[in-house]
């Protein structure tokens, strides 16, 4: 169908690509990765027409198509959004005008046997078949289907562009490519814009796509729902691999330990011939042979090992200035939008060093919540900030955060307050870390894309000594090793932390206590994501937020409970009962760590006693030490002490969560 053949890219003299040829048959479903900076985006322009290549070309079949999304667009547009996704109907938009003007006129003639009439009559029937072949009569439900399907409501179609974010306004030109149907689709990063419950609209629209499609991504769920093959790009040359992407993970390891064995057996190679020539290129008689060896080493190709996405930075935060103990408090709060409810009596207690994740769908108030906190939007009850808290909010737009006459490098310059980063090559590690390459940090801010600003944004504010982080999905537009650069800086972290976050992986081992939003009330859970889940009985965070409501929220049958029983069991503890009852399970929880930390030590010990009763020269007349022996016999009593302890303290831990959870 489509061809890339020999293509060839360079810059400033070093290779991007060398050579790369692939064919995209129908219904391919691709997943392009590599690590930052190896041209996957440069890739998908050349193959779309708008970059041209050194060398080589893109062969394309008579009358297929192709339609690109990239990662930013700046969208000028006075139109509603329905109005702009009708756009891409201009052809047959044309053709109904076409049409309606060639009947007008057959209406007005009457020389039915003239060649002028009998023309009109072949172009009204041309017209009608290249209108039935666009398929021309499911337009408007074609456009509704898509533009719901990525999270506008019919109130949304009959707004102006200009009313959305410039994230909504990149929702609209994906619709709008997916209602063209390319043969060939071309996306860079489509997910960046989209909550859960439009990945996985998009995820079941791509398996059912007729043409095919090469997309890059970081989200690796949606390459393995979606895709079906894996090109990677390494040292400006591909591997292609006929799985989706986490078969080809484990084919790429394959592929590394064939590397590192074929590398030792060629550096040894070179090593046993340099030798030989570092002895004997003085001597006459074995010279020539001396210099054919040096020749032959000369013309090796040496073996390069690939490099992999797990090159990062030791980061971490500045140490956060002490706030009071009660860093934020909510009880009964409530917030509406004119008639619409979007939370009600909503109450709960975070505490220092707390690191927390609000979870839901969209709408559902994470956001609004945030807003209370932030910019203290008004609400209904009452809500505070604790003593001395300073607030480092990062959000999904950036724009007015940033000094836009700034460079890359000047912004993070000037958000240095500690001598530990005042190193220059520190403050570049940092930088690369978050993708911005040496050719990118002298960049001024204006320049930049949303999705770099968004990176620059979320660097600057790890330099800020704050002591809450309130982080809104801040991983959308971060690689995989970037994320994780960023989630061990934020263990480390010694302040508190509210995270919002769709990203399981991101929050695993992350959070200790899970705030719900459903349904206009905001639920507790103390545990990490995990436990969260298990709870829901879902495997995967995306199953939990595609689920429908009804689901999450066993509700009590009504012929069972009458409603006035119900109220009878909701909050029959008060907040400060609760508050008191959520330190208790800390504390349990922490001696159960303490014990479980007794427990490896003292089987440490038992083994390196075991080891010291088996070797023969700590025997005593022949005979094993009984000094060992009483030794081994106490430890093994304190095992089983400690066991005992820990089961006692299990038991009390279940009891009070069974407590929590009926409160």
């Amino acid at each position: 169908m489509i061809a890339v053949n020999n293509i060839s890219v360079s810059f400033s003299g070093k290779d991007l690509f060398k050579d790369l040829s692939f064919i995209i048959n129908p219904k391919d479903r691709i997943g392009l990765v590599g690590k930052n900076g190896v041209g996957k985006s440069t890739l998908l322009k050349i193959i779309y027409g708008i970059q041209p290549s050194d060398q080589g070309g893109i062969a394309i079949s008579e009358g297929r198509t192709m339609g690109y999304l990239p990662q930013e667009v700046k969208i000028q547009s006075d139109k509603t959004i329905y109005d702009e996704a009708l756009t891409v109907f201009e052809e047959i938009i044309q053709l109904e005008k076409d049409i309606d003007h060639i009947n007008k006129q057959l209406e007005e003639r009457t020389d039915y046997e003239s060649e002028g009439y009998n023309q009109l009559i072949h172009d009204l029937t041309d017209k009608h078949e290249k209108l039935n072949l666009l398929d021309s009569s499911k337009i408007e439900s074609n456009v509704g289907k898509v533009l719901k399907g990525l999270g506008f409501t019919e109130n949304d179609f009959h707004r102006k562009m200009s009313e959305f974010s410039g994230g909504w306004q990149m929702r609209v030109e994906l619709g709008k490519l997916l209602l063209l149907k390319p043969d060939l689709l071309l996306l860079d990063e489509p997910t960046n814009h989209l909550d859960i419950e439009s990945i996985l609209w998009l995820e079941d629209y791509f398996n059912n796509y007729p043409g095919a499609l090469i997309m890059i991504s970081h989200d690796r769920a949606f390459l393995d729902n979606v895709t079906n093959r894996t090109i990677e790009i390494v040292f400006g040359r591909i591997y292609d691999y006929k799985v989706p992407y986490s078969k080809y993970f484990e084919l790429r390891e394959e592929r590394m330990e064939h590397q590192m064995a074929a590398l030792k057996n060629q550096q040894k190679y070179i090593e046993q011939q340099e030798r030989f020539i570092e002895r004997f290129k003085a001597k006459a008689t074995k010279a020539k042979q001396a210099q054919a060896r040096q020749k032959q080493l000369d013309k090796i190709e040496r073996i390069e090992i690939d490099e992999l996405d797990n090159q990062s930075i030791e980061f971490r935060f500045p140490p956060a200035p002490r706030s009071g103990d009660v860093v934020v408090k909510a009880d009964e709060v409530s917030k509406s939008y004119d008639e619409k409810k979007i939370f009600t009596k909503a109450s709960y207690e975070i505490e220092r060093g707390e690191k927390v994740a609000f979870v839901g769908k969209n709408g559902m108030g994470k956001s609004t919540m945030i807003k209370i906190i932030t910019e203290g939007l008004e609400h209904q009850g009452d809500f505070k900030v604790g003593h001395n808290v300073k607030i480092g909010y990062y959000a999904q737009i950036q724009e007015n955060t940033l000094n836009q006459e700034q460079t890359v490098l000047e912004t993070i310059e000037h958000a240095v307050t500690s001598d530990e980063w005042s190193n220059i090559s520190r403050i570049r590690g940092l930088l690369g870390a978050f993708l911005f390459g040496e050719d990118d940090i002298d960049k001024r801010v204006k320049v930049l894309s949303g999705g770099e600003k968004s990176r620059l944004a979320l660097a600057k504010l790890l330099l800020e000594p704050v002591n809450l982080l309130i982080l809104d999905e801040p991983t959308n537009h971060l690689d995989i090793a970037s994320k994780e650069v960023l989630k061990n800086a934020l263990k480390k972290f010694d302040g508190t932390l509210i995270l919002v976050s769709h990203d399981r992986d991101f929050l695993k081992g992350l959070t200790e206590k899970t705030y719900e939003f459903i349904n206009g009330r905001v639920k507790e859970h103390l545990g990490d994501i995990d436990y969260f889940l298990s709870k829901h009985k879902v495997e995967t965070f995306r199953d939990f937020e595609s689920a429908p409501v009804e689901q999450k929220e066993k509700q009590p049958k009504k012929e069972v409970a009458p409603q006035k029983e119900e109220k009878e069991n909701v909050n029959t503890l008060s907040f400060e009962e609760r508050k008191a009852l959520d330190k208790e399970i800390r504390k349990v929880r922490s001696d159960i760590g303490k014990r479980e930390k007794k427990v490896d030590e003292t089987e440490k010990a038992i083994e390196e006693l075991e080891a010291k009763m088996a070797d023969p020269a700590s025997y005593e007349d022949g005979q094993p030490s009984k000094k060992l022996f009483f030794e081994h016999s106490e430890l093994s009593k304190q095992l089983e002490q400690y066991m005992t302890q820990w089961e006692a303290l299990q038991e009390q831990l279940d009891e009070l969560e069974k407590q929590r959870a009926e409160a």
